[in-house]
């Protein structure tokens, strides 16, 4: 059954990869300008590109989001646990972050890059904003969501604090994280590609810009599939913690 329904999901897939370039190729044609290549020419372009570039940039550009998204949850969860278990603290802290949540971050990205330079600390600090506070809210909710009784059925056992927060915190929090992860993906990788162009040598954002610059259609073409494949394999990442973590769900 399990097997099955990855089938299906391949499969789909591979449907919806082959239709988009269908589509990519008659755009092509229609066009028939040097600024819009083939997708045979980008996939050439993407296979005579060196490993060690490849590797290079792909690997900053998943060290910078893994950085940020670290930091965020870290942060999050903490800010999300207090804010979600204690009224007082929830009270305290609740007006700052509704009032600082809807600031555009990447209008934040000058004043980022002039406290602390162009270097890996602004690009990942970027990260971190993006998704901070979406972490923050969802966690909170999501601990204020749980049942009250969940807690007095654990405490007639005579669980501890740390297995309620194991048993019935946690999951309920992780719960929310991993959908508001998901969900912030496409807006942190965005960032990323803002972050990379300025004070840096490697990353997919500076790959894109240089070969734009050059007028390599080719390789830029081949950068942002690049790009948009390791965003696609941070999907995949989300979806297989939430197949190993979430199974209560199913």
């Amino acid at each position: 059954m399990v097997n099955s329904r990855r089938l299906n999901y391949i499969l789909r897939l591979l449907l919806v990869f082959l239709g988009m370039n269908l589509i990519w190729y008659v755009a092509y044609v229609l066009v028939n300008h040097p600024m819009l290549p083939s997708p045979l020419g980008v996939y050439l372009a993407m296979g005579q590109l060196g490993g060690r570039e490849l590797v290079l940039n792909v690997g900053y550009s998943l060290m910078r989001v893994f950085a940020g998204v670290l930091l965020a949850l870290i942060l999050g969860l903490l800010i999300g646990l207090l804010m979600g278990r204690s009224a007082l603290w929830n009270k305290l802290l609740d007006p700052v972050v509704y009032l600082t949540y809807p600031v555009p971050k990447i209008a934040l990205l000058p004043v980022v890059m002039l406290f602390f330079g162009l270097g890996e600390t602004s690009k990942i600090l970027m990260i971190m904003l993006i998704l901070l506070f979406q972490i923050i809210i969802s966690v909170r909710d999501g601990i204020k969501a749980i049942p009250a009784n969940t807690y007095d059925v654990l405490t007639s056992i005579g669980a501890g604090k740390g297995e309620k927060f194991w048993h019935v915190t946690l999951p309920g929090a992780l719960s929310v994280i991993l959908s508001t992860i998901r969900v912030s993906l496409g807006t942190a990788i965005s960032v990323l590609f803002f972050t990379e162009i300025y004070g840096t040598e490697h990353g997919m954002g500076f790959f894109i810009m240089d070969a734009w610059l050059r007028l390599d259609y080719p390789q830029m073409y081949a950068g942002i599939l690049l790009f948009s494949l390791v965003g696609f394999l941070l999907f995949l990442l989300v979806d297989l913690l939430d197949y190993r973590f979430m199974k209560w769900r199913r």
